[in-house]
């Protein structure tokens, strides 16, 4: 089955990614973010436009993007990522895949959206146990830095911090390890999918209608070899 994967730039999407890859069930055809056009960012995660287009060439796969206005309405998302999946149909993507663990509205909502234009949408990290799942992200070698947090469950000290094992074990225990419930985003820079590293620095960190947003600022091969990434 041809299938496109829904890409934020962040761990569960990574992850996704890796495991439809190696599952040798699906052939990928490409990545899907939806971007902020006001901003030109990843819509909720506030990661730069450029860096996830680096991402895709270090993966080696194309880039599909949705742009949607600032304070978007649900029906203006559902028309222009209706009109984004009805053209990457005609070019033969039959599924798309989520990074998903447990969350059967969201499930729900994304299944009946793809299955209006005979779309199939794919779970293949369903069910997981989320510490499993952090730690399986972990030790397969990825590497992550924390872009977004929410500022109502988590201090600003969280936001610019690598995803590893002292970010897990910092965690309260009632805060989900993959944040599921949008307690934290990431971006995902380097591991065993990537041709390459991403390079990047820690810019600002800012406090925007209740999250914590850490900015990243893309650098050349030259200058990543001047500055210690995290």
């Amino acid at each position: 089955m041809n299938v496109i994967v829904a890409w934020s730039g962040g761990k569960d999407s990574a992850l996704a990614l890796y495991t439809v890859l190696t599952g040798c069930r699906y052939n990928v055809l490409g990545l899907l973010t939806t971007f902020t056009e006001d901003y030109n960012r990843v819509t909720m995660h506030g990661v730069r436009r450029s860096l996830v287009l680096d991402q895709a060439e270090a993966l080696d796969l194309p880039l599909y993007e949705v742009f949607i206005p600032k304070g978007c309405s649900i029906d203006v998302y559902e028309e222009r990522m209706s009109r984004a999946m009805s053209n990457l149909k005609q070019i033969g993507v039959e599924g798309v895949v989520f990074g998903d663990i447990y969350l059967e509205d969201v499930r729900r909502y994304r299944e009946e959206n793809l299955a209006k234009i005979g779309v199939k949408a794919i779970f293949p990290l369903w069910g997981w146990d989320p510490y499993l799942t952090a730690r399986r992200f972990i030790e397969l070698g990825f590497k992550a830095v924390v872009v977004c947090v929410d500022s109502r469950i988590l201090d600003e000290s969280f936001t610019g911090r690598l995803f590893d094992q002292s970010f897990l074990e910092n965690l309260s225990g009632d805060i989900d390890p993959c944040g599921e419930r949008g307690e934290f985003h990431t971006f995902v820079f380097d591991g065993p999918i990537f041709r390459r590293r991403v390079n990047f620095k820690i810019g600002e960190i800012v406090l925007r209608d209740g999250f914590y947003y850490c900015d990243l600022i893309p650098l050349s091969d030259s200058q990543a070899r001047t500055i210690s990434q995290p």
